[in-house]
């Protein structure tokens, strides 16, 4: 037996918490009454109430709430084999993992939000093969392409200022790696979404974008950043935080530089984006864009397709619920 949704688990915790309730309140119970009246007065007036049956409803209650944890897990067991057909986009996302992704104008700063947008497009994707690109100064593919997604995103966790060791922005070695990583995917269905504040200091990105452009590459740009810039913090060896400074001792302030961004986008014949906080814009492109492209047709595999067996616990859920309202805590005549 397996359960397809078992991080719903956690919500056994709510039923020790209703268990412990319910004792708490039976304690309560007694103290209020034992304050109201006399033992033997007490008797009289609550010989009709069965404590007993009470208890037997508290049981209910918390059985009814096992059981629909239960059922949200959603246990499977038995299963046959069928052949799975996809169809998909190969999509590679680039983050810039340069230090200017540390300003905090967008909240809580340009690298972390950008993670956070790409876990939720993952949410989106079905059958679509992703990778994970992280440029700086150089660019590394930290994930080929592939449709496990839990895969992808403990890259994506990993990512960090200090995951390309060569400082700088180079969005042309982002485009190099990742037109090396789509060889052999034919002249269609290849995405690459650049995520960066635009700063290219190194390379000639335009030039790489129009040779992406004859592969079939579309190259897709989201600009996080603001136009009036902003500060970097950060954190020294001690643990205190400063501003980023140049070679000559100067604060850096780094500015969203969306020309660049907005060409590479347009030569290729794709969009760029402007990142505004909440709206990220990577939910647009998928949307507005990639979910309207022809998909191709990805290698047929045999899967396991179990059985859904989540009626079982259900069943039980709605029974004791009908015998809980049905059972009175009173005494019988």
């Amino acid at each position: 037996m397996r359960f397809a949704a078992a991080y719903y688990a956690y919500g056994f915790w709510l039923v020790i918490a209703m268990v412990l309730f319910f004792i708490w309140s039976e304690k309560r119970r007694k103290t209020a009454l034992r304050v109201f009246a006399d033992p033997g007065l007490l008797e009289k007036i609550t010989y009709s109430a069965s404590r007993k049956k009470r208890l037997i409803k508290y049981a209910m209650l918390a059985t009814f709430a096992i059981f629909g944890i239960l059922a949200l897990m959603r246990p499977q067991w038995g299963y046959e084999w069928q052949e799975v057909k996809r169809k998909g986009l190969d999509i590679i996302i680039a983050i810039d993992t340069s230090r200017s992704m540390l300003a905090a104008d967008v909240k809580p700063n340009r690298l972390e939000r950008s993670k956070l947008a790409v876990w939720d497009l993952i949410k989106k994707l079905s059958g679509d093969r992703i990778g994970l690109i992280a440029f700086s100064g150089t660019a590394y593919l930290q994930s080929p392409l592939t449709v496990d997604y839990g895969g992808f995103l403990l890259a994506l966790n990993d990512l960090n200022t200090n995951t390309i060791p060569r400082g700088g922005t180079s969005i042309s070695s982002a485009i190099q790696v990742a037109m090396k990583s789509f060889e052999g995917s034919g002249k269609k269905y290849k995405i690459l979404i650049i995520i960066t504040d635009g700063e290219d200091h190194e390379g000639d990105a335009l030039a790489l974008a129009g040779k992406a452009k004859n592969e079939g590459i579309k190259i897709f740009c989201v600009g996080i950043g603001t136009s009036s810039g902003e500060l970097i913090h950060v954190t020294r060896e001690n643990g205190k935080k400063t501003f980023l400074k140049d070679s000559s001792g100067n604060i850096v302030k780094s500015r969203l530089n969306e020309s660049v961004l907005r060409k590479i986008a347009i030569e290729t014949g794709a969009s760029y984006v402007r990142s505004s906080g909440a709206d990220f814009g990577l939910e647009f492109i998928y949307d507005e864009k990639l979910s309207k492209m022809e998909k191709k047709d990805i290698k047929a595999e045999m899967a396991k397709l179990y059985y859904e067996r989540f009626q079982i616990p259900l069943l039980f859920c709605l029974l004791l619920l009908v015998a809980e309202y049905a059972l009175s805590d009173r005494k019988k005549a």
